[in-house]
């Protein structure tokens, strides 16, 4: 009976996302009050489930296929999250879209969402999981599409994207079942060697494509200004990123054997720096508050990437308590941008200056989490990206440097940020702004509060949540918790901070404005030419997709037309020649046809003569 309990967090947000969807538009608060109790609920049924470990199994499509799920640790600490995250974004969202005619579908597909991500997180069948796992690309493909005129080209783009490194992800499971025997998580253990690698890598697509990293990323800034922006604050911020680096981790850490040695770990943390670096050079220089807090989504699930390539403890503790970080703090400036969107009606930075006056808490938390993705000590996002300077410094100083010049971007961007729309002066029709309602504001009062601690008592999250997941046998006698015990990457660390605030210095004073503060870095020799080709999209995998599929359709068009010519016309007109000629052949004349006969006969004759 225990077991079934199993199933509660993926049967309460299921039900009441179908009675969502059931509900009529007009009654709100009936509408409100369904999400909330139900992103309630399964936060206590998480809260109860977590520190327990059972099975629930049931027969489920035959050839030896059971509906499996299994709660353990790790997996009890992705639904946990998940459902803290949920409910805080559900109670922002109740003020945040009040008016929006898309309320009723926000909140049920929103449901939808955790109800999949909890499945997919407690199951223990890879065919389960791969139900769940698509399930949640249709929830994210309807929160994107419900959003203003373009969002349903970008929710196509996101299905397709994401859909694509599923496809490679299907393939993952049926060789991995095919070497394992089985289909059951918790019994596979494979090594890195022919076969074994290609099925991780397929399985690695598919879940580094759902955590957001390069190159299956492109829809994600398309999707911070086309949908809703609770949608941004929960499910590439916190839901997509839990779930990737969760199944990239049980991949790693259980269901094959990932070492150093290994060239799957090199090929990891090269996808890690890549898109650390790639991904903030383009948040660099976003005018956008929304557009620049997705290119950060991207570039730091880069971190939790090159945490796990490593193979080593340091690094995987730190990938993944970034991972858990990560969810908190970007969350929290995702959210900030949804208060300034509602009070001052835009995120165009342009427009923007000197809300801090107007919405000081708003500000306090924004500075926060912005302290805290930048590594600002003492806050969360310092702790666990020194774990995972220690961990790639190991395995070469290049990824170590890459990490670093990571961070010292990632500051600069938020120096621009904060002061461009926190800071300096506040325009005329901003005079009558105010704080936003306090169902906004508690949710990311929450989050900045366990930015701080999350930083102050690292112990906590380490010692309850994030080296339990590794346990003794890979940690041996050693706790990464308290402060870095490499006092020298601290004063590097350090170092790269200074030296963002002296490049915001430099860039202000010489530009006179916050927004362009980075401007000599947009446009210096060698980076203005490749950031021109960026801002086209000239490097959007998609884009580069729909140019080879538009070429290739051109030419199998040209193809068709000639092969359509062939037989529609060609053959056509030949025939109706021919017969026309034989039809002037055939007069009724006996001694034609005699004459004819005795042409034929030759023929043949001469044939089987010459052919014996």
């Amino acid at each position: 009976m225990v077991a079934k309990m199993l199933v509660l967090p993926i049967i309460i947000p299921l039900s009441a996302a179908l009675l969502s969807f059931a509900i009529r538009e007009r009654f709100r608060r009936v509408q409100a009050a369904i999400s909330l109790s139900a992103a309630l609920l399964n936060l206590l049924v998480a809260l109860k489930l977590f520190k327990t470990s059972f099975e629930f199994v049931l027969p489920w499509a035959g050839f030896g296929i059971e509906f499996s799920l299994k709660s353990q640790h790790f997996s009890n600490f992705i639904v946990l999250a998940s459902a803290g995250f949920a409910f805080l974004v559900c109670l922002y969202s109740v003020a945040f879209l009040q008016y929006r005619k898309t309320y009723k579908l926000f909140f049920a597909f929103l449901l939808l969402a955790v109800s999949f991500t909890n499945g997919a997180a407690l199951a223990d069948n890879l065919l389960v999981l791969l139900f769940f796992w698509e399930g949640l690309l249709l929830a994210l493909f309807g929160m994107i599409a419900i959003g203003n005129k373009g969002a349903f080209k970008t929710a196509i783009k996101a299905f397709i994207i994401v859909g694509i490194s599923d496809l490679c992800m299907m393939l993952g499971v049926a060789l991995t079942g095919s070497l394992a025997g089985t289909l059951t998580i918790s019994k596979i253990n494979l090594p890195l060697d022919g076969l074994g690698s290609i099925a991780f890598t397929l399985l690695m697509i598919g879940a580094i494509s759902k955590a957001g990293a390069m190159p299956f990323h492109s829809w994600i800034p398309d999707a911070a200004i086309d949908a809703p922006l609770p949608f941004m604050a929960l499910v590439p911020a916190a839901l997509e990123k839990l779930l990737g680096i969760y199944f990239l981790a049980r991949l790693s850490l259980e269901m094959f054997r990932l070492t150093p040695a290994s060239w799957v770990s090199i090929m990891l943390m090269i996808i890690g720096v890549i898109t650390i670096v790639l991904a903030v050079m383009m948040a660099l220089i976003q005018k956008d508050y929304k557009k620049l807090l997705s290119y950060h989504a991207i570039s730091q699930v880069g971190y939790m990437i090159l945490g796990i390539g490593t193979a080593v403890p340091a690094g995987i503790v730190g990938g993944l308590f970034h991972m858990l970080n990560n969810a908190l703090y970007k969350s929290g400036l995702f959210l900030s941008a949804g208060a300034v969107e509602k009070q001052a009606g835009t995120t165009d930075l342009e427009k923007l200056g000197g809300l801090g006056k107007k919405m000081p808490l708003t500000f306090i938390c924004f500075c926060i989490c912005a302290a805290s993705i930048s590594g600002v000590p003492p806050f969360n996002g310092f702790f666990s990206k020194e774990l995972l300077y220690d961990g790639a410094l190991q395995r070469g100083w290049i990824f170590y440097a890459l990490a670093c010049a990571g961070s010292f971007f990632t500051a600069a961007s938020f120096l621009k940020l904060g002061h461009a729309a926190f800071l300096g002066k506040l325009g005329p029709d901003k005079e009558k702004l105010k704080e936003v309602a306090a169902p906004m504001l508690f949710p990311m009062v929450v989050i900045a509060f366990l930015c701080v601690i999350f930083g102050v008592f690292n112990f906590l999250p380490l010692n309850i949540f994030i080296q339990p997941i590794l346990g003794s046998e890979r940690l041996g006698a050693h706790n990464f918790s308290g402060f870095p015990a490499d006092l020298k990457l601290v004063a590097v660390t350090i170092a790269v901070l200074l030296a963002a605030l002296l490049n915001h210095y430099f860039g202000v004073k010489t530009k006179g404005s916050a927004l362009k503060a980075v401007d000599h870095i947009h446009y210096a020799l060698g980076l203005s030419a490749i950031y021109a080709l960026a801002e086209k999209r000239f490097f959007d995998p998609y884009n580069l997709g729909l140019k080879i599929a538009r070429r290739v359709g051109k030419i199998a068009f040209c193809w068709d037309r000639k092969i359509n010519w062939l037989y529609d016309c060609f053959i056509v007109n030949l025939t109706f020649a021919l017969s026309g000629q034989i039809r002037r052949w055939h007069t009724g004349n006996y001694s034609t046809y005699l004459v004819w006969s005795l042409i034929g006969s030759c023929i043949i004759t001469l044939f089987f003569v010459f052919s014996l």
